[in-house]
């Protein structure tokens, strides 16, 4: 499955402390024993600015990846936070040489392209880096390497919801009669199109380019069902958290991070729909190669199992999964189990289907 298919990441005092369920076992003793040696000799001095996602990935990112940078380089690394559709912005900044990021962290890969396909992002030229060189090919391209990859899907309530008698796959979420209880939905066409097509037999491998005509009359047989739309991560989570619906489907971290804060939840892997997020360089950037660098970086497996106990998404280099708790491993979307029925986000069709299925959806919502 090639890039084509895919959506739409401490210093060592830190990372030594006791962690609980979301920490990494192994990491502090072995996270900077092999000390990062910097291509240019001439860091002091030198400052980047990674743009992030916000929320746990500011914090994520900062523990896993900021912070021990600066101390390996001496290079200071800043994080900022924004919209969580930068394109525009990253336009802006490369159009006008006015720099307010110098590396766009934890965007889509449906972004990236468009960048890439309008000259706003640098090639990494890190494919033969020995790190780089591990993550899988449908992680990365030459203008993005993947930072982290997320997945939709079932989360539902234990309390309510027995996990033999939970949704296995999009049929199961379809079919009320054998599944029942309270559901909800997201109000937008992305996932929801791929869900209604799984749902009424259409095999993974077929399912691009989506037939909406298709997708829309099985979205009319659970439209009656579904006892509340969501908008945002946060508010699914919050409907799941407090008993709002039984079961929906939303990004697999934020079920688990209502899990985590003690909520009665837990995730259904089947068919779950997933994308990954990238690191990609502003063209014509300042310090082009000390970002460079940054990226190269974060590619080892070691600080990437770092940045698995604050966002429950999966690492991209498979070897983080040996400093990983076993039993956080299982709950992250790259964990081999959870791959097995995996299916991958087709951003270029979406790049050319958005605006017809979104105007199409909205007015079904209505109708």
């Amino acid at each position: 499955m090639g890039i084509k298919r895919i959506a739409g990441l401490a210093g060592a005092q830190e990372i030594g402390q006791a962690v609980t369920r979301r920490r990494v076992l192994g990491v502090g003793a072995v996270a900077l024993a092999a000390p990062f040696v910097l291509r240019s000799a001439e860091a002091a001095g030198k400052r980047i600015v990674v743009r992030d996602p916000g929320g746990p990935f500011t914090q994520g990112f900062g523990e896993a990846y900021y912070k021990p940078f600066q101390a390996a380089t001496g290079i200071e690394v800043v994080g900022v936070a924004s919209a969580a559709e930068p394109t525009a912005e990253i336009k802006s900044m490369v159009e006008t040489k006015s720099y307010t990021w110098n590396i766009a962290g934890g965007i889509s890969v449906a972004a990236l392209n468009t960048l890439v396909a309008g000259n706003y992002v640098e090639k990494h030229e890190l494919d033969g880096d020995a790190a780089v060189k591990e993550i899988p090919a449908e992680f990365r391209t030459p203008y993005g390497i993947g930072s982290d990859v997320y997945a939709t899907a079932i989360g539902y309530r234990t309390d309510r919801v027995a996990p033999e008698k939970a949704p296995q796959n999009w049929a199961d979420y379809w079919n009320v009669e054998k599944f029942p209880g309270r559901r909800g939905l997201r109000k937008y066409p992305f996932d929801a199109v791929e869900e209604a097509l799984l749902a009424d037999g259409v095999p993974a491998a077929k399912l691009y380019p989506c037939d909406l005509d298709r997708a829309f009359k099985s979205l009319d047989r659970i439209k009656p069902h579904v006892a509340a739309w969501w908008t945002s991560g946060a508010q699914a989570t919050q409907m799941l958290a407090t008993g709002e619906v039984d079961m929906l489907p939303v990004w697999s971290s934020r079920i688990l991070a209502a899990r985590d804060a003690g909520a009665p939840i837990d995730v259904s892997w089947g068919q779950n729909i997933w994308g990954v997020d990238v690191w990609a360089i502003l063209k014509g950037t300042p310090n082009a190669d000390a970002c460079r660098d940054f990226i190269r970086f974060t590619c080892d497996p070691k600080r990437q199992a770092v940045f698995a106990k604050y966002v429950s998404n999966g690492p991209t280099h498979p070897d983080a999964y040996k400093y990983i708790d076993p039993a956080v491993a299982r709950t992250l979307s790259t964990y081999p189990a959870n791959r097995k029925t995996a299916i991958a986000i087709d951003n270029d069709y979406w790049a050319k289907a958005k605006d017809q299925a979104l105007d199409r959806f909205n007015a079904w919502i209505l109708g």
